[in-house]
């Protein structure tokens, strides 16, 4: 197991068993996300990327009080007080977020506590959300006199759908957890106390699967949500000719002739 810090210690990530994972380190603040975190954020992704031995990444808040609460608006007033300061604002946060939208392997986010407004933006780009019953959920944009960009709204579109989108915007308020994972925003929500377990028993599943199969069909379903315009089938059916070419297939039917697990490289 290695230990790694960026951001001063608000980013904390470790790699175990397949697993790389990302600790938002801010307790105090309830983990809210500084300029500097969404470097970090993306420092450690890019070295889980280039690692083949990690194969799943889970993304949590320190301590049991939030997963990340917002954006940190102590910030607010010198990085974001107009339009213009907005801008270069997500400019320096910019290559963070989109690591995380386009990343190649699977992500999971372990949610407990508050998830708030850009703290929702960075679990809806995870791949599957895992919720403890304790948690809570909404983008108070309304509440601060400001609004999100088009990329987290046609996420939270994408997930919950326009009518339970209007709600989550217009309102500001908070949701529950229960109420969050019938809007569809979480895959499950669990008790507090089997939350660790239920995360690790999931990123351990997706770690012992294909790498280029998990590669390729998280590849494809992100296709299917953007414009037509933009899907790229060309580099789809390339990936899934390498997945039907790749030794870990030749691995995968002889495991299941023999009746035992696959072992997979991801070649």
């Amino acid at each position: 197991m290695s230990n790694m810090e960026f951001a001063n210690g608000k980013i904390l990530a470790s790699i175990a068993d397949g697993v790389g994972r990302v600790v938002f380190n801010q307790p105090e603040k309830r983990n809210a996300m500084s300029v500097d975190m969404w470097g970090g954020m993306g420092e450690a992704l890019d070295l889980f990327a280039e690692d083949p031995g990690v194969r799943c990444v889970v993304l949590q808040g320190a301590g049991d009080k939030a997963f990340v609460s917002g954006a940190d608006i102590s910030q607010f007033e010198k990085a974001r007080s107009n339009a213009d300061a907005q801008q270069e604002y997500d400019r320096i946060t910019g290559a963070g977020r989109i690591k995380l939208a386009n990343y190649p392997k699977p992500v999971i986010a372990q949610i407990r506590g508050f998830c708030m407004g850009g703290g929702l933006g960075i679990a809806m780009a995870t791949d599957i959300r895992i919720a403890s019953d304790d948690s809570q959920f909404g983008i108070p944009a309304a509440r601060l006199g400001i609004a999100y960009n088009f990329d987290m709204v046609r996420a939270l579109v994408d997930l919950v759908g326009p009518a339970q989108a209007h709600l989550i915007l217009m309102t500001g308020d908070r949701f529950p957890a229960a109420e969050a994972e019938r809007f569809g925003l979480v895959n499950k929500v669990v008790p507090v106390a089997e939350l660790e377990a239920t995360v690790a028993k999931l990123a351990a599943t997706m770690a012992a699967n294909a790498p280029l199969s998990l590669k390729t069909n998280k590849q494809t379903v992100k296709a299917v949500l953007r414009d037509p315009a933009d899907r790229d089938l060309d580099a789809i059916r390339a990936a899934m000719a390498a997945c039907f070419d790749s030794a870990d297939y030749r691995e995968g039917r002889r495991a299941f002739m023999e009746k035992r697990k696959p072992a997979f490289t991801g070649s």
